[in-house]
């Protein structure tokens, strides 16, 4: 991904406002000192960082006291992606330029056509062939493109993990393969409905494995929480 930062400012007491060619790292807050400061008494001081990690910008929260949202979801550190929408405070910043995001469309587009669910947005240029922005919007007026930029990508592995690292991630991958396989095996479908049902055990049971998940993202957000 280039490591050019463009956000913009959608809504809020700046809406209107234009962040170019922003060399990471950058951090967003209300006050001196950031390479982007919001007219927003709802953010943090320093409120959230983006930053270069292999090759790779991510977003960090800085244990803001409202919290940030990318693309509607509470997070702690996130990938981002040019389309990707952050919410801050009263505030709305859309990342990436009217290009970057054409160039993601047109991916998803290629990605589509050719029944290929797994895109790798990395925001290497695709040449002169990379089609407007406006075309992208409207390229089918019945398809569903457009809601599917916000919608969630199958993510890669990170990358240069230790033996001790990918084995830890194996662990926990093959821990909730293991319990989805265990849920999907007790659900029990009725032909004449088409539908499916689900013990109230088993929903709990599910309720609880997100719970988990929610625990781990947490934690892995913020690694000084104690394990429990």
């Amino acid at each position: 991904m280039s490591s050019s930062i463009t956000l913009r400012v959608l809504d809020g007491a700046d809406r209107g406002r234009v962040y170019e060619t922003l060399n990471p790292p950058v951090t967003i807050g209300r006050e001196e000192g950031n390479t982007i400061q919001l007219n927003d008494e709802r953010i943090s001081r320093f409120h959230l960082k983006i930053q270069e990690d292999n090759e790779r910008l991510v977003l960090t929260d800085l244990e803001s006291t409202n919290g940030t949202k990318v693309n509607g979801e509470d997070i702690q550190l996130r990938i981002l992606r040019f389309g990707d929408m952050v919410s801050l405070g009263r505030s709305v910043l859309l990342f990436g330029s009217r290009e970057q995001i054409a160039e993601r469309l047109a991916r998803l587009r290629e990605a589509d056509d050719q029944g290929d669910p797994t895109i790798r947005p990395n925001g290497k240029s695709l040449g002169k062939d990379v089609s407007s922005f406006d075309f992208e919007l409207n390229w089918d007026d019945g398809n569903d493109l457009q809601a599917t930029l916000h919608a969630l990508e199958p993510p890669d592995l990170p990358d240069r993990l230790s033996p001790g690292q990918a084995a830890q991630l194996a662990e926990v991958l093959e821990y909730l393969h293991i319990r989805l396989r265990s849920l999907l095996n007790s659900v029990n479908s009725d032909d004449k409905t088409e539908q499916l049902q689900v013990e109230t055990r088993e929903w709990q049971n599910l309720l609880d494995l997100q719970c988990r998940i929610a625990e781990y993202l947490r934690r892995i957000g913020d690694p000084d929480l104690s394990s429990t």
